[in-house]
């Protein structure tokens, strides 16, 4: 309406966006005072009717947009709660939401440098930074950023098949042979996804076994590659999982990197979870082993608590993505540009407009340092040893695997006083399987706190606390354990 590029539209323009900031500010002071609500929970349907969301023919008035903002944010889960533990990705960093601001009031697109020059050169040096962390020499190699670690995962995919069988590109799947990947059964699913998005197939993906801390078994893999092989299949990649969505598990990379370099295999590493390890001199012994690898996901809006979305595949192979993936666009890619055409690095993506996510990370990365990324990590894996201690011997609580947690997974079931006398069976598990929805749908009722819960396996549902906010402390852990026991007590 009055806002700019209207004549005259500054002052509105200015006092429109100050009052937008306002409201975020407001939000953001909110997410971080632990006596207001994490969640102010209502059904679907009852947000539906409350409000009028319907789009209309006539605009609204700049005061009712704003009422818009308000309402969307009373309703918004508070991520960066120090209470909200509900996700792989929590917490809210002030730089990052700065950098988050500044990239889409840049509005610019990530594929040519033509028209990013500035966050095109940050993706390469943050990207090579990122290599040189994983152990590849000088940082050498390839990678981007896309929209999440399921993504990277098929990018990983997608590339290894090309690496096997360069025609695929052209002749589509009936030119190749069948070919099979190999992940454990705690992977994340993403990988069958990405199986079922390439025409390879869900079938085409065999899941190899864990042992009881959810680490996938070597014998089991060499086992399954060369049944594979006897059947006529071809093995062309193995995903090792370092972090494991559930039980915080970190693949033996080193025994796999073993079993690949035998079989010729493509070695990649789901780091989407366990990757910011390597920015901690205590943990990254965790990843001994992924220098090895071909490939790499790492999602710094994970443990790093980048702003969502980030999410870096880095490739050891320089120029493998690129002939994998371009297409020459005469459009987009002028090969008679006036600069170094390297830099132009659309051609190598899936996608075509490609959002700049690089930035958030990179500043954050300049405010902090790797020291102190490195010590919001060691800090949220301290957190997660304080709440095992606290449980693994405390009444009304059952550990899901034995020994301290590799990551800041912690897997519990809470035990109602009513089952702690019952003995071990199908009755008891059956009533144990509702303890965990029912204490989580009260959680977000009263909306103090959000943790998740699952089953898994053989396993009825359990909690699965993750920590990755860097606002949470000992209190947020006390609070969490009698938070439980309160809703919990009754049932």
């Amino acid at each position: 309406p009055d806002l700019l590029p209207a004549c005259n539209g500054e002052i509105t323009t200015m006092s429109f966006l100050q009052d937008v900031v306002d409201i975020l500010l407001q939000y953001v002071v909110k997410s971080f005072d632990r006596s207001t609500k994490v969640i102010d929970f209502h059904y679907p349907n009852e947000l539906l009717q409350e409000y009028n969301w319907e789009l209309a023919d006539q605009p609204q008035t700049l005061e009712e947009i704003l009422l818009n903002c308000r309402t969307t944010l009373k309703y918004a889960i508070k991520t960066g709660h120090p209470r909200y533990f509900n996700q792989l990705s929590t917490g809210l960093d002030m730089v990052g939401l700065a950098a988050d601001w500044l990239t889409s009031a840049a509005n610019t697109n990530m594929f040519t440098y033509e028209i990013a020059p500035v966050f095109v050169l940050l993706e390469y040096v943050t990207l090579r930074k990122m290599r040189e962390m994983v152990g590849w020499p000088g940082g050498c190699g390839d990678g981007i950023f896309s929209p999440g670690g399921a993504i990277s995962n098929m990018y990983a995919m997608l590339i290894a098949r090309f690496k096997m069988f360069p025609e695929v590109k052209e002749k589509g799947m009936a030119a190749i042979p069948r070919l099979v990947a190999f992940t454990s059964e705690h992977s994340h699913f993403s990988v069958k996804k990405g199986a079922a998005a390439l025409g390879i197939g869900t079938d085409s993906v065999i899941l190899i076994r864990c042992d009881e801390r959810g680490k996938m078994i070597p014998s089991d893999l060499e086992r399954r590659i060369l049944e594979a092989k006897q059947k006529g299949f071809v093995p062309f990649l193995v995903s090792a999982t370092a972090g494991t969505t559930v039980y915080g598990a970190f693949d033996p990379l080193i025994a796999i990197a073993d079993i690949c370099k035998k079989y010729k295999i493509w070695m990649h590493v789901d780091g989407a979870w366990g990757g910011g390890l390597l920015m901690s001199r205590k943990h990254k012994w965790k990843l001994n082993g992924i220098e090895r690898a071909n490939s790499v996901t790492w999602n710094p809006h994970k443990m790093m608590g980048v702003p969502l979305q980030c999410s870096a595949l880095l490739v050891r192979e320089e120029g493998l993505m690129q002939s994998c993936n371009q297409m020459h666009a005469s459009y987009l890619f002028q090969q008679d540009k006036h600069y170094d055409l390297s830099y132009d690095t659309g051609d190598k993506a899936l996608q075509c407009g490609r959002h700049v996510d690089v930035f958030k990370l990179w500043l954050m990365w300049r405010a902090k340092g790797t020291t102190g990324f490195e010590a919001q990590i060691d800090k949220c894996l301290e957190l997660a040893e304080y709440l095992y201690n606290k449980i693994k011997n405390r009444e009304g609580y059952e550990m899901v695997f034995d020994g301290k947690p590799q990551h800041t997974n912690v897997c519990f079931w809470y035990i109602p006083p009513s089952l702690r006398s019952m003995e071990d069976n199908e009755e008891r598990m059956s009533h144990l399987m509702k303890v965990a929805p029912v204490i989580k749908a009260r959680m977000m009722e009263y909306g103090t706190t959000m943790v998740s819960y699952q089953p898994l396996g053989d396993k009825v549902n359990f909690f699965r606390m993750v920590i990755s906010n860097p606002a949470a402390t000992h209190q947020d852990i006390d609070f969490l354990i009698d938070e439980i026991e309160r809703l919990g007590q009754d049932l």
